[in-house]
């Protein structure tokens, strides 16, 4: 199982349309989930809502400008392995306010995909084409580069 928890909502169509395109094309290959949480000022509550999403057998995985970068194929076989010890991740995408330092340290590890900012709704599209291309890599399957 895939879970992946977001902090705001997805405001544009097109967004929705790649993020489900995604969410399709994943699905043929394991099952994933989003979990979308409202985007609070109140850091703590947010925070509260997140762990509730949380479990211990999971390896959860923050995304943070500050993480671990894979190139693809790393990433690949990162999640091959993943799955292999652990059988479930749940990736967690964080709100304006970033993720507290308390869901930080309950994470396994912190991913980065750069040090650049992204707008919340196309980093989830990022996110959810990279967990695609790791599954047509690991299934040496033709993907474009």
């Amino acid at each position: 199982m895939i879970k992946i928890v977001c902090v705001g909502k997805i405001k544009e169509k097109y967004l929705e349309e790649l993020i489900n395109d995604y969410l399709k094309r994943i699905s043929k290959y394991h099952k994933i989930d989003i979990i979308e949480l409202k985007d609070n000022e109140d850091i703590k509550k947010e925070t509260n809502e997140i762990l509730k999403y949380l479990a211990n057998k999971d390896y959860k995985i923050a995304l943070a400008i500050n993480g671990k970068s894979y190139d693809s194929l790393l990433f690949a076989k990162h999640i091959e392995e993943i799955f292999n010890y652990k059988g479930s991740i749940t990736f967690l995408i964080g709100g304006s306010n970033g993720l507290e330092k308390e869901i930080l340290e309950l994470c396994d590890e912190q991913i980065s995909f750069g040090n650049i900012t992204f707008p919340h709704g196309l980093f989830r599209g990022i996110l959810l084409e990279q967990i695609y291309r790791a599954f047509k890599i690991n299934n040496n399957e033709r993907y474009h580069k």
